[in-house]
Parts: structure tokens; C-alpha cells; sequence
């Protein structure tokens, strides 16, 4: 996704990238650096983008403890944090994992240790499932142990991410790959409520349904894959997948502008009112990146031309959490409006 008017030596201020603002009257900014660098990158490659991103301008990380780089990423953000940059400006979130769902606490510790930090400004629940899968593994693989959701099991969960909150070990609680009727169930039940859920949204998959629905809650959507996920796993690519930045209305905007179509895409998310989290070791791509949401906007013309491109694409399907034989990807996200048992 490089901008060809980059230069290495270019920065943006930090101060200029927009900020969203969270129901509690905090504020993260529009746009993050991801750190899965899924099979195409080592932990050490992320560790240095990460330390390059904050060179540049980013002041907000995505991590998660099933990314294995937790602790390369907090070696990161103490150079980072000791080039100057205060705590207060970084917006750090992490994620607790499937396999971890009974034991909430121990893993927020883990990740804090990882990552050095005494605290995380944003920590989410992974998969609403507590499927977990080995490293690496295909479409087909199968927790033997595998369930549907189940809302008491989740809502157990739950209490123990609030309990974070209240402990002062994590600023903000959330979800991510949620639906609306599993989100409808847990606002009924919370006592602090998801600042924010995590979910795939690009250009070709554009969940209004969700996106409207978490908005209307005070709900931030933070959106991840917001280029199509080029860089997926051979394991998550299926035929019939679509490829955002290859769109002819997405070509024709990046032509008028000068821009890669990656930097339209980010651009759409922000506008939109999602806050991307891009993944990418380069510098030259994660400087464009921040440059686009501090850049020249789309227009009102691009926005609504760009909103009727939505093929309701999902890359990242989920099939190793199903839990039943001869089930359809389908059932993890509730199509039908109900929880799929």
C-alpha cells in the first residue's frame, strides 16, 4: 500500500490523527497499528514495525495474546516509551483467548507482563467461543471439546472482565466477533458495558447491520482486515472471496486522488466511522496508512459509491470453532437472526 509521494524520513503528528470517543469520555485514535503477523511474518519483523509505527505517529497497538508476540511487542513499547513518548498517549489493547475464557484474570496478567505495561487501555474477548485450535491449523481442524454459544458460559466470562476493570488492570473492556442477537443478550446483562467490538469490516464487507447496531449502543466499531486481509493465511482464503483493492470504484477513486486503492480503504473506514487496525511491517505502507486519515477526504460522492460495493465478503470465517460435524461457517455468526445451537 505505498503511497509513491512518501518519504522514509517523513512523520505525522500525532496530534492531527482524529481521536474516537469512548462512552466512558476517553478517546482512542481512528486508526492502529495490528500486530498479527500471521504466517507471513516473524515476531521479531512485528516488534520492529511496531517501534517504526511510533516513529512515524502511531500511537495505537492492537495486540492479543494468541499472536505469540506479546512479549517481543512489549520490549517494543518500553524502547518506545523510553524514547519519550508518555504512557498516557499510547492506547494499548489486548485480547484474551478462547482457551482462557474460565480463567480471565491470569490471562490479563500474562499479557501485562508480556507486554510490560501496568495496565491496558482497551482488553477484549477474543471469539465469543471457548473453541480453541492448535497453531497453524486448517479449515477442518476440531476442538474435541468445542461447544456452541452458550450465554451463561459467556456472561461468566464476562463478570470476570468487568472484575479487570474494577482491579484498575484494564481502562476498557470489549468483544469481538460478535453478532447482534449475542450482543443484544449481553447489554441485558452487563454491569460494565463493551466499549468497543472488534469485527471485519472493508470495503466488500461492510456488516451494517452490526456497524449500526454497536454505534446506537455507544458501542465503538473497531474494524479489522480494512483492506481485504491480502496478507490472510492460505488457510482462511476460500473461492468466491473478493478482493477489495482490486474494486473498479475503489481503482477509479485511488486514479482521481493519486492514491494506492489501500489508502482509499482506510480512508472509507475512518469516514465511515470505524477505527481500522491495518497490519504491516513496512514503513512506506504503515506511514501512507496514517497519512490518509490525516489527508484530504473522500468525498461525499466517493462515500456513497463506495457503500454500494458491500458483497457481503467475509474473509475470516472462523470454521476451526464450529462444533458439530457437517455444520456451515455460517452457524458462528447467526445469518438467521438466531444463536445457532
Amino acid at each position: 500500500m505505498t503511497n509513491t509521494n512518501t518519504h522514509p524520513n517523513e512523520t505525522v503528528d500525532p496530534s492531527l490523527v482524529p481521536k474516537k470517543r469512548l462512552f466512558t469520555g476517553a478517546s482512542l485514535p481512528v486508526v492502529g497499528l495490528g500486530t498479527f503477523g500471521s504466517d507471513n511474518y516473524t515476531p521479531a519483523q512485528v516488534a520492529e514495525a511496531v517501534i517504526g509505527a511510533a516513529e512515524v505517529g502511531y500511537r495505537h497497538f492492537d495486540c492479543a495474546s494468541v499472536y505469540g508476540n506479546e512479549d517481543v511487542v512489549g520490549s517494543s513499547l518500553q524502547t518506545i516509551l523510553q524514547r519519550g513518548i508518555p504512557r498516557e498517549e499510547l492506547w494499548i489493547t489486548s485480547k484474551v483467548w478462547n482457551d482462557r475464557h474460565d480463567d480471565v484474570l491470569a490471562s490479563c496478567r500474562q499479557s501485562l507482563a508480556d507486554l510490560q505495561l501496568d495496565y491496558l487501555d482497551l482488553y477484549l474477548v477474543h471469539w465469543p467461543f471457548p473453541n480453541s485450535h492448535g497453531k497453524g491449523v486448517d479449515v477442518h481442524s476440531r476442538d474435541p471439546h468445542a461447544k456452541p454459544y452458550i450465554h451463561a458460559d459467556f456472561l461468566h466470562t464476562w463478570r470476570q472482565m468487568e472484575e479487570l476493570v474494577r482491579l484498575g488492570l484494564v481502562r476498557h473492556i470489549g468483544t469481538s466477533n460478535m453478532t447482534v442477537p449475542k450482543l443484544k443478550l449481553l447489554l441485558e446483562d452487563v454491569q460494565i458495558q463493551p466499549a468497543a467490538n472488534e469485527m471485519e469490516l472493508h470495503p466488500h464487507f461492510q456488516q451494517p447491520e452490526l456497524f449500526e447496531f454497536v454505534r446506537t449502543h455507544g458501542i465503538v466499531p473497531i474494524g479489522y482486515s480494512p483492506l481485504g486481509s491480502p496478507s490472510r493465511p492460505s488457510r482462511d482464503r476460500t473461492p468466491g472471496d473478493t478482493v477489495d483493492i482490486e474494486d473498479p470504484v475503489i481503482l477509479q477513486i485511488a486514479d482521481r486522488l493519486g492514491l494506492h486503492p489501500a489508502t482509499v480503504c482506510i480512508k472509507w473506514a475512518v469516514q465511515r466511522g470505524q477505527v481500522p487496525i491495518p497490519f504491516s511491517v513496512k514503513r512506506p505502507q504503515y506511514l501512507s496508512t496514517l497519512q490518509a486519515v490525516v489527508g484530504v477526504p473522500l468525498t461525499e460522492e466517493d462515500m456513497a459509491q463506495i457503500s454500494n460495493i458491500d458483497r457481503n465478503n467475509r474473509l475470516i470465517k472462523g470454521q476451526v470453532f464450529l462444533w458439530k460435524e457437517d455444520q456451515s461457517w455460517e452457524d458462528l455468526w447467526d445469518v438467521n437472526g438466531e444463536i445457532a445451537l
